[in-house]
């Protein structure tokens, strides 16, 4: 009689292949056997961790193919600093004076590290980070690149949630409100404005509210206040809303026609499948059956999109904030590359990055939590 195969693993030894062949198995395998024993019992915390080093690595990786274009862009922002410095001293000194010596041009290169190749740059600015935790000084202002940072940060921020939050609650109000109108003429016309608002473009956009802003007057053509928040706060909070409200509706306007579309469709889909009909069968009501049951399964697209709408309005916000002059970390990324100042592109650049990472690790979670239909790592 022939015995049954055998699974190959048992409650000694989850995983004996890595055992076998020898000392060096048998080796690696119980240095490893903690780890997969770490795996089955926290499947999710395992899979966070992987992400997490997973998001470490491509930030290392963008981090060296922004140093390397930066080497390669046009300009020198060596002569802009030294043509910096000539035009100070001509203004305090009254003196005229011949461009800069090659030797000079080389000291100073020299002095800020720059003739150098561009890996050993980068290297030398990613082990200050990880050290020090410091991300240096704007070549062109000497100011800390975390100061230029944190204070166009919060902007940027909160402009985004604000967005965010909008686009959230409004896509699926409609969303679900127009999945039980479909066939209906409303409902032909709301997608139909749907389908152009998510193919319109940003910036075209953007230009038409600020040329209304300037023709008709209602609005400033800037988004931001003319003066600080501490100066007068609740002033400052009704200005700031003033200010804001045409930005604010360029960037709802562009996120929530694909996202109302996605909610609609989701909805469609689920409404028609056999559950709904055997839910109708039993004599359940249909807001019961639209809120309870349907719309709990359109969460799972829209928290998996969600990272994506996140990344589309920081990329977005780049143009809106050059636009309407807004002070928020997209301008300031725009003003360090027209500069070339690399300490400060490479430090927003990466910021920005990890939130948009961070922003897909957090989505993943939420599924995790959402669905319980989902169990990441379990055989």
């Amino acid at each position: 009689m022939i015995p049954p195969r055998s699974s190959g693993r048992n409650s000694e030894n989850p995983y004996p292949r890595l055992s076998r062949g020898g000392f060096p198995g048998k080796a690696l395998g119980f240095m490893l056997q903690p780890f997969y024993l770490f795996k089955r019992k926290a499947p999710l915390g395992v899979y966070i961790l992987s992400r997490f080093l997973t998001m470490m690595v491509m930030l290392f990786l963008l981090g060296f193919a922004v140093f390397g274009l930066m080497e390669l862009a046009p300009g020198d922002i060596v002569s802009q600093l030294m043509m910096q410095q000539l035009f100070a001293t001509e203004s305090r000194m009254g003196r005229n004076q011949q461009n800069f010596s090659s030797e000079q041009l080389a000291a100073q290169r020299a002095e800020l590290g720059l003739d150098r190749p561009f890996y050993v740059q980068y290297f030398r600015w990613l082990g200050r980070v990880v050290v020090h935790r410091d991300l240096g000084l704007s070549l062109i202002s000497r100011a800390p690149v975390s100061f230029l940072i944190a204070s166009r940060l919060f902007n940027s921020v909160l402009l985004n949630l604000i967005s965010l939050v909008l686009i959230t609650f409004f896509s699926f109000f409609l969303g679900v409100y127009f999945s039980t109108k479909a066939g209906t003429r409303t409902d032909l016309a709301v997608t139909f404005f749907a389908l152009i608002l998510h193919a319109f473009p940003g910036i075209l956009l953007l230009i038409l509210l600020q040329l209304f802003a300037s023709v008709t007057g209602l609005f400033p053509v800037t988004a931001y206040p003319p003066f600080p928040f501490a100066e007068a706060p609740l002033t400052f909070t009704f200005s700031y809303m003033h200010h804001i409200f045409l930005p604010l509706l360029a960037s709802f306007l562009g996120g929530i026609g694909g996202t109302l579309r996605m909610i609609r469709a989701t909805m469609l889909d689920q409404l028609g499948q056999p559950y709904i009909t055997s839910l109708r069968a039993r004599g359940i009501g249909e807001w019961r059956i639209y809120f309870n049951h349907a719309f709990r399964n359109t969460l799972n697209p829209y928290i998996t999109s969600s990272a994506n709408l996140l990344a589309s309005l920081f990329s977005g916000s780049l143009i809106l904030e050059i636009i309407f002059a807004y002070p928020g970390i997209g301008r300031l990324m725009y003003e360090a590359v027209l500069q070339e100042d690399i300490n400060l592109v490479l430090s927003n650049i990466m910021f920005i990055s990890f939130l948009v990472l961070l922003g897909m690790v957090l989505a993943d979670i939420l599924l995790a939590l959402v669905d319980p239909r989902i169990r990441y790592g379990k055989e």
